[in-house]
């Protein structure tokens, strides 16, 4: 008998809890997105690309908010892309690409984006590359479009206050873990491994993303962010939203 991903809607709620645990204002950061999605859209149906998007968070919600939009999301990670197929169905392109090469454009069903939105996903890239990153995701936006990146972005200025936030945030969340009210990142990973059908992509993540790499976290303020946007050609570039340590930065080509 063939595997098959029981029922989507359950991981997916399932990935949201965990993320929740680690970003109690996720939410927030989303609908700031779909805001500025809103604003700057040539109509009620835009193209948008959830970039490292993962289980198809990000593109969930613009189908809420936007029935009509054309979504693409881009990922590499195999556990997670089965869980968006799975939940997006035919709503969606899902593309499997590398962003840490320069040639993931070439994956792409279409440009001319409205909007490129990514949540908490380039922090696991190089400097230069995020910064070449930048100026690539331009050059699939139509003039107009914006590029959203909601990421951990202190706040420069408070150094003191910033370790005692992430450090609030910390005990919080391991006082959810303790009490059985939230599934940590290592909890769930051993679930979807332990999944008949999840199982064999955890396998191959393990490939794809060895444990040395996600311990290489890379999380300068919004202001070099900012800086990298205008650097790589973004007419407008500034912070969209702050929540904490965390912030969304925005480019408008």
């Amino acid at each position: 008998m063939t595997a098959y991903l029981g029922n989507p809607h359950v991981w997916q709620e399932s990935w949201d809890r965990q993320q929740e645990a680690f970003l109690p204002d996720r939410e927030a950061r989303f609908a700031a997105m779909l805001e500025a999605v809103a604003a700057t859209a040539e109509g009620p149906a835009p193209r948008v690309l959830d970039l490292a998007g993962g289980t198809g968070t990000i593109s969930l919600r613009v189908l809420a908010r936007f029935p009509g939009a054309r979504v693409t999301v881009l990922d590499q990670d195999p556990v997670l892309m089965a869980i968006a197929e799975a939940s997006l169905r035919e709503r969606a392109t899902v593309v499997d690409a590398d962003l840490s090469d320069p040639g993931w454009r070439t994956k792409l069903p279409e440009e001319g984006f409205d909007a490129v939105l990514t949540a908490t996903a380039l922090h696991w890239l190089p400097a230069e590359r995020v910064a070449a990153l930048y100026g690539e995701v331009r050059e699939v936006l139509r003039p107009g479009g914006i590029f959203v990146n909601a990421d951990h972005m202190p706040e420069e200025s408070l150094p003191t206050l910033s370790e005692r936030l992430r450090g609030h945030a910390r005990q919080e969340r391991e006082a959810r873990y303790a009490a059985g009210a939230a599934t940590s990142w290592d909890q769930w990973w051993a679930r979807a491994a332990a999944d008949e059908f999840l199982g064999p992509r955890a396998v191959e993540r393990e490939r794809i993303y060895p444990r040395t790499r996600h311990s290489q976290e890379w999380t300068p303020p919004a202001l070099w962010h900012v800086d990298a946007l205008r650097v790589a050609g973004f007419a407008e570039a500034g912070v969209l939203w702050r929540g904490g340590t965390d912030a969304a930065v925005v480019g408008v080509r």
